[in-house]
């Protein structure tokens, strides 16, 4: 009977096993701030898309095999408790679709190819790969993350360095205000965006004993932090001011609505609502801020503006 309910189980495909390893959608969610910052420096030195395309190109070659070098250690270390998680017991690395060792080579040979052709548009990229890289899987995946409820805060780092990286391939020196304010709006952005994730599936992270804010200090001190956060936010955006007055505008205006969400929905909705609300919101947020920040930039190379 097992034997038969084996046969009849549908088999992936590798691709679709690769895919689930290395994570694609954090990829891609990740490539759209390394790709603001990226346009934003081209944009800000008055450079065209033609000279630098060599940079870019490798830019975005780099990003997507660093990111998935991540993706894959991450799977990788925490096998035991995805299998537990509902979202995540499926994965390859938990059904035992791929191999360990499998996982292990892949994401080596992503993490230094990755690494290489950051290299090759500017040592500081490269760089800023290396510790995006390095955050996510030793200070964060391999101790924070099963130790303290500051997990999320120091996983931020790493999730903000694409930016960082799109703006270093460009031009090597990441000390302008306006890129600065990516930076830290990409890192104060994943505390409400995260929460509101472990809001939802709070049971989940309960019983792989994974240590979130709401899980452990409950709704009341999350909600407390989230407006903290979403302050900070506000006041960030001030920042994106040094190159554009509009960029700015929009910024403080998605981070204003933030939080006025945070707070109404807090007093009319249950906590499930309240952090579906926060998280669609989320997503909102970094979608219209960063697709502005990339056609503004696209629009200032193309007419000289």
């Amino acid at each position: 009977m097992q034997r038969a309910q084996q046969l009849t189980t549908p088999q992936k495909k590798w691709s679709t096993i690769l895919a689930q390893t290395v994570k694609t959608g954090i990829i891609k969610s990740n490539l759209f701030p390394m790709l603001a910052g990226l346009t934003l420096a081209l944009y800000t030195y008055r450079l065209g898309l033609v000279e630098k395309l060599p940079e870019i190109i490798l830019a975005v070659i780099g990003s997507i095999l660093v990111i998935g070098a991540a993706g894959a250690f991450n799977n990788l270390y925490d096998r035991d408790i995805d299998s537990i998680m509902e979202r995540t017991k499926n994965r390859p690395t938990v059904t035992g679709e791929i191999q360990p060792g499998a996982v292990l080579g892949i994401a080596i040979a992503m993490a230094v190819l990755g690494l290489v052709a950051l290299a090759l548009t500017t040592p500081l990229a490269a760089l800023m790969g290396f510790i995006g890289l390095f955050v996510y899987v030793v200070p964060y995946t391999m101790w924070s993350k099963r130790r303290t409820i500051y997990n999320t805060e120091i996983g931020s780092i790493s999730g903000a360095m694409p930016p960082l990286i799109g703006w270093a391939a460009i031009h090597p020196d990441i000390t302008h205000p306006a890129i600065l304010g990516l930076f830290v709006i990409m890192i104060i952005w994943q505390m409400p965006h995260f929460y509101a994730i472990a809001i939802r599936k709070h049971e989940e992270y309960k019983a792989a004993n994974v240590p979130m804010l709401p899980v452990v200090k409950g709704i009341r001190r999350t909600y407390i932090q989230t407006n903290v956060y979403l302050v900070v936010l506000i006041a960030t955006c001030f920042l994106l001011g040094s190159l554009s007055l509009g960029l700015m505008l929009v910024a403080l205006l998605l981070s204003v609505g933030w939080l006025a969400i945070s707070v109404y929905g807090y007093r009319k909705m249950d906590s499930e609502k309240w952090a579906k609300s926060l998280f669609i919101y989320s997503l909102i947020h970094m979608t219209i801020l960063y697709s502005t920040v990339i056609i503004y930039s696209l629009m200032g190379i193309i007419f000289k503006l």
